[in-house]
């Protein structure tokens, strides 16, 4: 055990003083750069699972056993017994609502295979154009029509153990956006591991999502003569570390706690930190908070397990505050076999 702990003591030394002797060896103070707006697909970073999203959105290094892994950590899809289906919907800020599905089947040696998809509603949008008039030239004008937009993705994720400590999965996804009858389609990939380190339940997981090319809305454009900008994908890498506690042979408690770190190519690094408690594992209660968000704060849920008919059925609820904007609501339901 004292080796254990002289381990990890020495391996968060190492990366500390790894740090610093970057920060040192540059000889330049670092410059604070906001990097905001620099990505498109921004619907990728909704996270429609209600247990994830309760507890802070800190999913990296947490496991439910569930299809609903292929939207956080792919690598603890691992977890599945046999089949599992989730369904996932909530209603976001400025009337948007999302809606997504997943199913995940463990082949045992094989590995496990998912499928997953995903949409985002806008809903209906008041048209407005520029018209000859005012003291720019124009006047902004609304017509009386609308338009829509619509968000999609669907994806197959795979993952597979290595040992009985490592876990690891990916994520190869297909998605397209609709705007006014404008489109645009891309495709990316999200690789994930989860490692338990021995050192009683703790275990460290890291996340690198959306990984892919840039796309267009349209090429050339002879009434503009121009071409629109490229979209990029909202890159996104996460480290994260867990640990059960009160989890004895025989205790009907179990309580987990998550730390998470986030680091996007769109925007500050963020911080996440999730609790979920569980009570003979059928009641559960979870809360977290988000740290660096410019609306973002606070996170709770509740969600109920049971069995039925040989099925085991979940339901889950999951609030999450964006201070002045809105409180969104989030609810999932799933089923094992």
């Amino acid at each position: 055990m004292r080796y254990k702990k002289n381990y990890l003591i020495n391996i968060l030394s190492s990366i500390v003083l790894g740090a610093s002797l970057l920060q040192a060896q540059s000889g330049i103070a670092p410059v604070d750069i906001e990097r905001s707006g620099q990505s498109g697909w921004q619907f990728l970073k909704i996270n429609g699972d209600a247990r994830q999203a309760a507890m802070g959105g800190a999913f990296t290094a947490i496991s439910f056993g569930d299809a609903g892994s292929v939207f956080g950590n792919p690598a603890t899809l691992t977890d599945i017994g046999k089949i599992n289906i989730q369904m996932n919907a909530l209603q976001w800020i400025a009337d948007i609502s999302h809606q997504s599905v997943s199913l995940a089947a463990n082949f045992e040696n094989l590995g496990v295979v998912g499928l997953s998809f995903a949409m985002l509603d806008y809903g209906d949008i008041p048209e407005t154009v520029n018209m000859p008039g005012g003291a720019s030239g124009t006047t902004p004008t609304i017509t009386g029509n609308t338009f829509s937009a619509h968000d999609y993705v669907t994806g197959i994720s795979y993952a597979r153990k290595i040992t009985d400590k490592l876990s690891i999965g990916g994520n190869l996804r297909w998605m397209q956006e609709k705007i006014a009858g404008f489109s645009m389609n891309n495709w990316s990939l999200d690789f994930g591991t989860m490692y338990y380190t021995g050192f009683r339940s703790l275990r460290v997981a890291i996340t690198a999502r959306n990984f892919g090319p840039d796309s267009r809305f349209s090429g050339w454009s002879e009434q503009y003569q121009t071409e629109s900008d490229n979209v990029r994908m909202p890159l996104d890498f996460r480290a994260g570390i867990a640990m059960d506690f009160l989890d004895g042979e025989d205790s009907p408690h179990l309580l987990t706690a998550v730390l998470e770190g986030d680091h996007p190519n769109d925007g500050r690094e963020k911080f996440h930190i999730g609790f979920n408690y569980g009570f003979e594992n059928t009641f559960f209660f979870r809360a977290g908070y988000k740290f660096n968000y410019d609306v973002q704060r606070f996170t709770f849920g509740a969600g109920i397990n049971y069995s039925w008919g040989g099925m085991n059925a979940t339901i889950d609820y999951a609030y999450v505050d964006f201070s002045e904007l809105m409180q969104v609501h989030m609810f999932s339901f799933g089923f094992s076999l």
